[in-house]
Parts: C-alpha cells; sequence; structure tokens
C-alpha cells in the first residue's frame, strides 16, 4: 500500500462495514462513518508503525481490497504471535478470490510467527466462513467494543503456522 492508496483504502474499508455490519452495528453508528475523515486518520499515520504491514489488493491498476497485519496486540503488548488487523474487499467485487489472496499473502509473510489470530464480529456468519475455510478456529476468546453506545461482540480465531 502506498500513501496515494489511502483514500481507496478508507472507501473499501467503510463500505466494508456498511455491508457486512448492517443489523451487527447500531445503525446510527454506520451512518456517522465518513470515508474523509478514515483516509485523514490513514494519511496522518502512515508509515508511523514498521511493524504494521499494509496490502492492497489490485485489478486492472484499480484498488480492490485491503488487508492489514502485525504483532498480535494482547492488552497494550505485543506475543509473538501475529494478528490479522483487518481484511475488506470492495463489495461489488466479494467472491472473486481477492480476500483469499490477501489473507494468503499475509499468512505467508506471517509463517515465521507460531500462530496468526483475529477478531471477527461474532454475528457476521460470512467473515467467520471465510475464515474457517481458510483453517483459522474460534479459540474461545471472546471480547466486545463499543459502537454507538452498544457492545459489539467479537471472538477470537486463531491458525497454526504453516512455517
Amino acid at each position: 500500500m502506498t500513501l496515494a492508496d489511502c483514500d481507496r483504502v478508507s472507501a473499501i474499508r467503510t463500505g466494508g462495514w456498511l455491508h457486512a455490519y448492517r443489523g451487527l452495528v447500531p445503525q446510527a453508528y454506520l451512518d456517522g462513518l465518513s470515508v474523509t475523515a478514515d483516509a485523514e486518520r490513514r494519511r496522518a499515520g502512515f508509515g508511523k508503525r514498521p511493524d504494521v504491514v499494509n496490502l492492497v489488493a489490485e485489478r486492472d491498476g484499480a484498488v480492490l481490497g485491503w488487508a492489514a497485519y502485525g504483532p498480535y496486540r494482547d492488552g497494550g503488548r505485543h506475543t509473538g504471535d501475529a494478528e490479522l488487523y483487518a481484511i475488506y474487499v470492495d463489495p461489488a467485487h466479494l467472491g472473486a478470490g481477492l480476500g483469499r489472496a490477501l489473507l494468503a499473502a499475509a499468512l505467508d509473510r506471517c509463517a515465521d510467527r507460531p500462530r496468526m489470530l483475529l477478531w471477527v464480529l461474532e454475528g457476521n456468519a460470512p467473515a467467520r466462513r471465510f475464515y474457517e475455510r481458510a483453517g483459522f478456529r474460534p479459540d474461545g476468546a471472546v471480547e466486545s467494543f463499543e459502537a454507538g453506545g452498544v457492545r459489539v461482540p467479537e471472538v477470537r480465531y486463531a491458525r497454526r503456522s504453516a512455517g
């Protein structure tokens, strides 16, 4: 990902939230998402965390997907595991293999880590199936985050490294 990709990545991320989280996150929270604000935050932080890797999936020169990964965040400390922080594909291009390609690239680049972990909304059945097809399994950890005054539960998934 380059700095020039920030606007497009923010549009993909925001579009992904609007598509995937409708009914799982309060609608008022989703309605308040801003591509512009997300892009400004993304540009301001670009390159400031060398341990975080941002990948984009392109087709015919157009950015259609984005993933970010780095060290697993266990509270305020990092562990030896990797974490997939985010993966989103433009909703118009879901099912075209872009998400699988981004996930495969992240897994390949993290093969030296014991595991890759990720958090997925408990009610996001399509995402959970996607990760399970890729060999991830829930490991029993559950947390929640606040969105628009509502606690939204997430389930942690883990996959052992192929390396």
